[in-house]
């Protein structure tokens, strides 16, 4: 049931929002709620008594969040409250008599614990390499050098004057290729040339060299060209701006200078090799990753990728995007934050909410604005509940179908108007969402990107009612175990809480669904399709000649038709809910062929025959004499080797070739007719 055992205290704010403790009650059962107007100054008594007690706590409001964690400190109880915000999210709106149910969800999440949060951890010793095309950055390296071991490094025809004393290298050259990161970038520089000294009026250099390597800690772009590294912001230890930006330049000669010590950079995701459905046998199947990293921090390597934690920015669209599981988000995984989107749902039911909306946001931006709507407007709806995560980009199909399931009639994806770096995967997950639950008759656009900077649209936008057709019998399931696992969960219990569900929904190509198609009776089950399946969707039968597959195994890799001989396979993206169900159904069985020495089955009777058909009396090694080792062919590995021991032959010495005539044989054979036609013309006896 929802709720957290302990205390709840949740307090007016000096009677700014209006509480429902009745409500509360039904949505936090097992808790012991309290309620107070002025928690942080005149009922500060209180909150010290309850601390005393030695109860868990939880606070809401986190505006005071520290004055209570130092009576905590006082007592040595660090630890035993949590903190959660009710009063810019739920109590200070418009609506805000109506948003018991909300708060007692707010409320109920507070119980769900925190994601331990590894990290990676990156060094810079202050090496520092400008690149620039002028005396801005000179100049830059001039404000760094007494912090920073600076080199500076000019474009080829830069218009610089020699400096009066030389307090840092200067180079000319351009980078032809970078990699790396902060503590680690790697550079290959051309035209590379040392300044002369003896330059008078400009800064003059000698002879160019190419191919030269470079590898500072520290790497501060003044060009204004091109960005070295995609998604260019998100890269630690790249520092860009615009040279003829005065105040941009200050602001990136101050961040570069901080880049020195050791940085601990939290590892957002987590990856399982043996998952991954990229390559097999040197043919690419699944990219999705590779084309939707913004930052570049994923590179194949093998049959899977490698994602690099110290590039990776922590967007998460590769982890929603993966339909195997191999990369999980680990802040929190997925199953850790479906667990707490049915504690929140559960709680706000319980407590007499209906039609629950919810709004994915982050912290960085969507917090503020909620805020400021709340502060400044109208705030959000009674029925519009925040779910914050780290990146609203890392939200997946699953959570969407679980969302529903459990009786959401809409999500709105809070994002930026102008996103930090490409939401493509998101956009991907949003319409897969939509077509799904269209089809479902849930509703057409229940899940929608609300992009904004301003919290008056958003305080309007959420106002806006979803045309959802509620599910009469909402799922409250439980979820463990990967994410290909929860996902099939999350959309069996769509289809069944579905208003009017349907068998089959088609989906657009990249989906994480579908059918393998094979036409049969190309198909020689040569298993080449199996042995490149990455999940097991396609499989063979160790005792007879068979193909069967799985439906809901299948991820659309697209490996098995890469794979595939004979090309007869292709795939159809869908959903066929009834597959979750049910077991592999059978593509192709044929009667095996029985070994001629020992009736042991092997191999396939077309295939052998096939084989044979082709050999027999047409190839030179099977004419003649060698017409025995036909035999040899319908034999299993054992009784083939033992045949050829016996009968004293090997297929790798085989039967003596007609010798490859020459044009010596040629002209023999021609001399030879003309001297008999030379003697019956003469009426001699050949």
């Amino acid at each position: 049931m929802s709720g957290r055992s302990g205390t709840t205290v949740i307090c007016s704010c000096e009677d700014t929002m209006s509480l429902d403790p009745v409500a509360l009650a039904r949505g936090l059962k097992g808790s012991d709620i309290r309620t107070a107007r002025h928690l942080c100054r005149t009922q500060i008594a209180e909150f010290e008594a309850l601390a005393t007690a030695g109860q868990p706590l939880t606070i809401a409001c986190t505006q005071e969040a520290l004055l209570f964690e130092d009576i905590l400190e006082e007592r040595g109880l660090v630890g035993l409250a949590t903190y959660i915000n009710v009063r810019e999210t739920a109590g200070w709106s418009s609506e805000g008599a109506r948003s018991g149910p909300k708060m007692a969800a707010l409320l109920a999440s507070a119980a769900e614990t925190r994601p331990d949060v590894r990290v990676h951890t990156l060094e810079s010793s202050g090496v520092l390499l400008i690149v620039g095309r002028d005396q801005t950055a000179i100049e830059a390296g001039a404000a760094l050098a007494e912090t920073m071991d600076v080199t500076v490094l000019l474009k080829p025809g830069a218009d610089v004057m020699p400096p009066r004393t030389t307090q840092f290298p200067v180079r000319q050259g351009r980078i032809s290729t970078a990699k790396g990161h902060l503590g680690a970038f790697e550079l290959t520089i051309d035209a590379y040339a040392e300044h002369e000294v003896s330059s008078r009026g400009k800064l003059r250099f000698g002879a160019a060299r190419s191919g030269l390597t470079s590898t500072p800690d520290v790497l501060l772009d003044l060009t204004g060209d091109q960005a070295l590294f995609p998604g260019h912001d998100l890269r630690p230890g790249y520092v860009r701006a615009d040279p003829g930006d005065p105040v941009s330049v200050q602001r990136a000669i101050a961040a570069a200078g901080a880049l020195i010590g050791t940085f601990d950079k939290p590892i957002f995701v987590h990856m399982r090799e043996s998952l991954c459905a990229h390559s097999r046998s040197k043919k690419t199947g699944c990219t999705r990753c590779l084309d939707l990293c913004p930052a570049g921090a994923i590179s194949p390597a093998g049959d899977h990728v490698l994602v690099d934690p110290a590039i990776c920015a922590g967007c998460g669209q590769c982890a929603a995007a993966c339909p195997t599981g191999a990369i999980e988000y680990a802040i929190p995984h997925a199953d850790a934050g479906m667990r707490r989107l049915r504690t929140m749902v559960s709680a706000y039911r319980e407590a007499g909410g209906v039609t629950p909306v919810f709004m994915i946001h982050d912290g960085e931006h969507g917090e503020e604005l909620i805020d400021a709507a709340a502060r400044f407007g109208d705030g959000l709806p009674a029925n519009v509940i925040p779910f914050r995560v780290n990146e609203v980009t890392q939200i997946g199909l699953e959570w969407l179908a679980a969302a529903f399931a459990h009786g959401a009639s809409g999500v709105f994806f809070l994002t930026r108007h102008k996103p930090k770096h490409d939401i493509a995967g998101l956009q991907r997950t949003v319409d897969m969402a939509n077509k799904t639950l269209s089809a479902l008759v849930y509703g057409v656009e229940a899940v929608r990107i609300l992009a904004t900077d301003d919290p008056d649209h958003l305080a309007s936008a959420t106002r806006e009612r979803f045309a959802t057709t509620m599910t009469a019998a909402p799922s409250m399931f439980s979820v463990t175990g990967t994410k290909r696992s929860v996902l099939g969960l999350a959309m069996r219990e769509l289809h069944r809480a579905a208003p009017q569900p349907v068998e089959t929904v088609a989906l657009p190509q990249g989906s994480v669904f579908g059918r393998v198609n094979i036409e049969t009776e190309g198909c020689t089950l040569c298993h080449a399709c199996v042995a490149a399946c990455p999940t097991g969707a396609l499989k063979d039968d160790a005792n007879q000649p068979l193909l069967s597959f799985k439906e809901d195994a299948c991820v659309q890799c697209g490996l098995c038709a890469a794979t595939c001989p004979e090309k007869v396979i292709s795939l159809e993206p869908r959903i066929h809910f009834p597959a979750f169900n049910a077991p592999a159904e059978i593509v192709k069985r044929e009667e095996p062929f029985h070994c001629i020495a020992c009736q042991k089955p092997f191999g396939t009777r077309s295939t052998i025959e096939r084989v044979i058909s082709k050999l027999e009396g047409k190839h030179w090694m099977f004419q003649g004499e060698g017409q025995k080792r036909i035999d040899v062919i319908r034999m299993c590995d054992v009784c083939r080797v033992e045949a050829v021991t016996n009968e004293g032959f090997d297929p790798h010495s085989p039967l003596a070739r007609p010798l490859t005539k020459t044009s010596d044989d040629y002209l023999r054979e021609r001399e030879a007719y003309l001297a008999d036609r030379a003697r019956l013309e003469r009426g001699e006896d050949i």
